[in-house]
């Protein structure tokens, strides 16, 4: 009820200032770290547009995803909704028939919806957009062009073939190029974005553009290449604790090779901010701009060597700690940044507010509206993240984050350290004294209180997200309940 009435709040201002709804920009980025980017505190990369998006909207400090898995993330993200509600908690999974997205609502409430690029690699989501653009219509395009010429010597990235080929080259240590501009994906979303924009549009807009990097192999055009020297990055140290739980697949990285993954990974980063300008540089010529609201996230972060691992996969704050960006000029109030506690599921509701539409009461995350406007700082007092494939799940708050794994099967992403299930972890981290998660201190007796009330926190956390409650065992065990509901073979509950 609340809900409606503040939509329908929102429709009636929107009346009274004789506006449209406004139209929405949202562009997400694969794999892409927030701490690879001048907005958020980094010097060395190069992310001129996102550090003007920000400086003219509002960054979010600790967004965090529902989990460190593209496919689940970006349900939940599109849905407001968390995996394990909408039954996608592993990658080749399809969004159920009766699961709606943003697109699909915004399409009902009269919006004119266009999908370029990744909504998720297993169902192109058509019913859910007016139009979908993704690979196949750039393979039809590409073929039916003669392929642009690769200057004399220069080497360019081969198939990817990640745990077949070695480590080094499905990470692209060698910092290879992988096409001209002209033939990259991205670009052609990119290209297909700004034709978009620069027709009238006679209705309000929901344009998505899911970008492919900066996922690996970190994949940039030749144009770009050499734009980063690998002598410039030091891998990060790595922790006693962290030592005995790298996955095989990195524990052949030499120091070169993890310098050159982080080369290769800031250059596609720097093409994607590229691209981003380019889309936001139509946008303003467009004049569209100032009744447009834009949104840029990424889908959940990166390792870069961090723990040992180039990978997300896992609940360690370089992984679930995602980019977000909005602006909306005359209702966002710009140049802020906040520290609040949100999570990817609370763009969906935020978006339908701004725009005067009714939130569906299966929506699970919560409107931003207040934190944009600058009414409050506070907004989650804890956020959570699942890894089904670990039977994994974490826990944050200010201070504290908690990361629990069942340890009940073995993991099939290609990361397991042994054949056989390793057995129930619990780690807790003192996140204000040891930002980098270096030290476990589940073990100290004067934690045991705090794990506890976490464990709680996730024990009901399940419970609340399952799709189906009465599957949801009927214990008082946490422990029991956690390694039920978090393997994947049950997950969709």
């Amino acid at each position: 009820m609340a809900r409606a009435l503040v939509s329908a709040l929102g429709r009636l201002l929107g009346r009274r200032r004789g506006r449209r709804p406004p139209n929405v920009l949202w562009m997400c980025a694969d794999d892409y770290a927030p701490y690879v980017s001048g907005t958020y505190g980094n010097p060395l990369a190069r992310t001129p547009n996102l550090d003007r998006l920000a400086a003219r909207g509002v960054r979010f400090d600790r967004a965090y995803c529902a989990c460190p898995l593209s496919t689940p993330s970006r349900m939940s993200i599109l849905t407001g909704r968390y995996p394990r509600s909408v039954e996608v908690t592993l990658s080749a999974t399809p969004l159920p028939a009766d699961e709606v997205t943003i697109g699909g609502l915004l399409g009902r409430a009269g919006y004119e919806t266009l999908a370029l690029g990744k909504t998720h690699y297993y169902d192109p989501l058509l019913r859910e957009f007016d139009r979908c653009v993704d690979l196949p219509e750039h393979e039809a395009w590409r073929a039916a062009r003669p392929p642009g010429p690769v200057p004399p010597g220069v080497e360019v990235l081969g198939p990817w073939r990640p745990f077949h080929s070695p480590a080094r080259v499905w990470l692209n240590a060698a910092c290879l190029p992988y096409a001209p501009d002209a033939e990259m994906p991205d670009t052609f979303f990119s290209e297909t974005a700004v034709r978009f924009l620069g027709r009238p549009r006679p209705r309000p807009f929901f344009l998505w553009v899911g970008f492919y990097v900066t996922h690996s192999p970190f994949r940039f055009p030749v144009e770009f290449r050499g734009r980063f020297d690998p002598s410039a990055f030091t891998p990060p140290p790595v922790g006693p604790d962290d030592a005995g739980l790298i996955p095989p697949v990195f524990q052949t990285l030499t120091d070169d090779d993890k310098r050159g993954i982080a080369a290769a990974y800031y250059t596609s980063s720097e093409y994607l901010d590229r691209n981003v300008g380019l889309v936001l540089d139509t946008l303003e010529r467009s004049g569209l701009a100032d009744n447009t609201l834009v949104v840029f996230t990424s889908d959940h972060g990166y390792l870069l060597g961090h723990h040992g691992r180039f990978e997300k996969h896992c609940g360690f704050e370089e992984a679930v700690r995602a980019a977000l960006v909005m602006r909306l000029p005359g209702v966002i109030r710009p140049g802020r940044a906040t520290a609040a506690l949100v999570e990817l599921v609370d763009v969906v509701p935020t978006l339908l507010e701004l725009c005067g539409v009714e939130v569906p009461a299966t929506v699970q995350g919560r409107s931003l509206v207040r934190l944009l406007r600058g009414e409050t700082g506070h907004h989650r007092g804890h956020v959570v993240a699942e890894y089904a494939d670990n039977a994994e799940a974490t826990v944050r708050t200010d201070r504290w984050k908690l990361i629990y794994s069942a340890g009940n099967r073995v993991r099939q992403d290609g990361y397991a350290l042994s054949c056989s299930p390793p057995g129930r972890s619990v780690r807790l981290h003192d996140l204000a004294a040891d930002p980098g998660e270096i030290t476990d201190v589940a073990g100290r007796s004067e934690n045991a209180g705090v794990v506890g009330e976490l464990l709680a926190v996730l024990a009901g956390h399940v419970r609340r997200t399952a799709r189906d409650p009465g599957r949801v065992p009927a214990t008082s065990d946490v422990h029991l309940l956690l390694e039920a509901c978090l393997t994947p073979e049950e997950s969709g509950w």
